[in-house]
């Protein structure tokens, strides 16, 4: 075995394998050495682009977004009805003598009295959160407790409020009183839109010179006033009347409860009902009898009529009087 590191390569000719092999075999430049064929320069652009890659058989199109439809306008509120009825003048002098509150007159204790009754009512009906909290059902359970005299002085005493419109329904067909009262000519009402959808209820509210008091009469009898009152119609009227007016009350005069079903209809569209009894009169027996015919309605106060001794001494209309 030849030592590799012994051999002095410095001038030694042929000194590796190589070079033997091309001095033996005719390599060496005498024949030429093979020549290997050029490779033309590659341009620095293509040098630097990725590898192509093959693309797929299929391509799947892109697919258009659908177009979104615009947004659908937000539904205008609705606005209230303006009543177009009759307008009345109702005579000062009557109601003084039929004991109601007069507008324009001196401060009574009478008139104190319902003060103090319709601001619990308002509050209820401002808390409310539907418009039935403002419609307000005024009954007794038998004829004669004053049911009509204090919806008819509740209606004056809410009309005085600022901003705020009273409608006083008469619903007592069988015994309508409050045209009566305030001494109102009539000739359709209530019933009569009830029988006829063509009619519009605002078309025949009364407008009166007390500000803020509207009259809706009771309008024509029938024989199945029971059926109109209990009809989709009802509620559909009373919507009308009352939608988009948040400072619109409602008064409903109703035959006593336990005389006829008007007011046991009337008491699933309202949010308040006002239970008149008469004081040392209605018995216990007829005021829960009447209370579960009104059960519709979720909110019954009871409002004592005719009471002549208060427990606590209390007398309104006297503050600030000298002798």
């Amino acid at each position: 075995m030849t030592d590799q590191g012994k051999i002095n390569r410095a001038g030694a000719k042929p000194a590796s394998l190589f070079e033997r092999a091309d001095a033996t075999f005719g390599l060496g430049p005498l024949h030429g050495a093979p020549k290997v064929p050029a490779v033309p320069p590659v341009a620095e652009s293509l040098r630097r682009a990725p590898a192509p890659v093959a693309a797929p058989a299929y391509a799947p199109q892109p697919v258009a977004a659908a177009p979104q439809a615009a947004p659908a306008p937000a539904p205008e509120a609705p606005r209230a009805v303006r009543f177009s009825g009759p307008h009345a003048a109702i005579d000062r002098d009557h109601l003084r003598d039929a004991g109601l509150i007069v507008p324009e007159d001196p401060v009574t204790g009478l008139l104190e009295e319902f003060r103090i009754i319709k601001r619990e009512l308002l509050a209820d009906a401002r808390a409310g959160a539907s418009g039935r909290s403002r419609r307000i059902l005024v009954c007794s359970p038998h004829p004669g407790e004053g049911k009509t005299y204090c919806a008819t002085n509740l209606a004056i005493a809410l009309a005085a409020e600022r901003d705020i419109e009273v409608l006083l329904i008469d619903a007592d067909v069988v015994k309508p009183s409050v045209s009566r009262r305030l001494r109102i000519e009539t000739t359709r009402g209530l019933m009569d839109t009830l029988a006829e959808p063509a009619i519009q209820p605002e078309s025949v509210v009364i407008s009166t010179d007390i500000e803020g008091l509207f009259v809706l009469p009771a309008g024509t009898a029938t024989a199945r006033d029971a059926e109109y009152l209990a009809s989709a119609r009802t509620g559909e009227v009373l919507e009308r009347l009352t939608q988009g007016a948040p400072n619109r009350i409602v008064i409903f005069d109703t035959p006593p409860a336990l005389a006829a079903s008007a007011a046991a209809e009337l008491a699933q569209h309202v949010g308040q009902a006002l239970l008149v009894v008469r004081a040392d009169e209605t018995s216990r027996a007829a005021l829960e009898d009447a209370q579960q015919l009104l059960s519709a309605c979720a909110d019954i106060k009871l409002l004592l009529n005719a009471a002549r001794y208060s427990p606590s001494g209390r007398s309104f209309g006297t503050y600030g009087a000298r002798g």
